[in-house]
């Protein structure tokens, strides 16, 4: 076999993975991820001891205990590109020998759960809801760089959405990606249930205007009247659909769960998420504990 070139597996002269700036044994296999740094500290407040901080660019870790729970917690930053990083290198620190540069043979599988903020695109979903992403669709194109990414899409999700939405031939071609059943049926009890769009920008790949007019005009309203039997479109954010066909292709299980902040479709605003994000901070670490 031949071992991954310095070029593509990239490491700091400390022997750190290069963005993460972590080594082997720095990161637990249950990892809660967080787009927003400041929210590590956060997290990482409730555990009763924290025995790793790393800190790279927008990247934020705290490895510590719950007990005798293992649990670390990461910033991404926005975005699938920021996911696409992230997940290789997670990926990477457990399932690539770094000093011989070539793949383990014994697998290890991860629970990588994104905890996040979000927008509804259903008018019964408010603002202050909590909600499980049971499908991540991918409006940014990024998991068709991997080969075998067809092997973890639901081509017929992705074709009911592309018809249904009468997808513009000209953006990337969409893709869905289920989540892990494990995780939904451990984390999300009680949690508003639906699948989640996951765009390419925050403004105009989410149907908003300011002074560019959006080439999608009706985006919202095609993606809320989106019905594929039963299925539909809950909430909208920039990380999910990455997070789930990377993880599905490196062989981890993976999960989103987000606060409903604003409700795009009676464009009202939560008075206070924090509230709701504490909220879910402290069901999700009181759940993971089971894992």
């Amino acid at each position: 076999m031949i071992s991954i070139g310095t070029s593509e597996l990239i490491l700091n002269s400390d022997g750190s993975i290069y963005h993460l700036h972590l080594k082997p044994g720095e990161l637990a296999n249950d990892i809660i991820v967080v787009g927003d740094p400041g929210r590590v500290p956060v997290i990482s407040a409730y555990f009763d001891s924290i025995e790793i901080k790393r800190q790279n660019r927008e990247i934020f870790t705290h490895t510590g205990y719950i007990g005798k729970k293992r649990i670390s917690v990461l910033s991404t930053g926005m975005g699938t590109d920021n996911i696409d990083i992230v997940l290789n290198e997670i990926d990477a620190l457990f399932n690539i020998d770094l000093q011989k540069r070539l793949p383990k043979e014994e697998h290890t599988s991860l629970n990588i759960i994104r905890l996040g903020t979000s927008g509804s695109l259903q008018a019964d979903i408010e603002a202050d809801s909590m909600v499980a992403s049971t499908h991540g669709i991918g409006l940014d194109g990024m998991l068709y760089y991997y080969r075998d990414a067809p092997s973890v899409i639901d081509a017929e999700l992705t074709k009911a959405f592309v018809d249904q939405t009468s997808w513009n031939h000209e953006f990337p071609r969409p893709y869905v990606v289920a989540a892990s059943e494990e995780l939904l049926n451990m984390i999300a009890p009680g949690f508003a249930l639906g699948m989640t769009a996951t765009a390419p920008g925050f403004y105009g790949p989410q149907g908003r205007t300011l002074r560019l007019p959006a080439r999608h005009s009706d985006l919202n309203l095609a993606l809320t009247n989106f019905n594929a039997s039963g299925k539909r479109i809950i909430n909208f954010e920039m990380e999910t659909s990455a997070l789930y066909g990377l993880g599905k292709l490196l062989g981890h299980q993976t999960l989103t769960i987000c606060a409903i902040i604003a409700n795009r479709i009676t464009q009202t605003y939560s008075k206070d998420y924090q509230i709701t994000i504490k909220k879910l901070i402290e069901t999700l670490l009181e759940r993971m504990e089971r894992l």
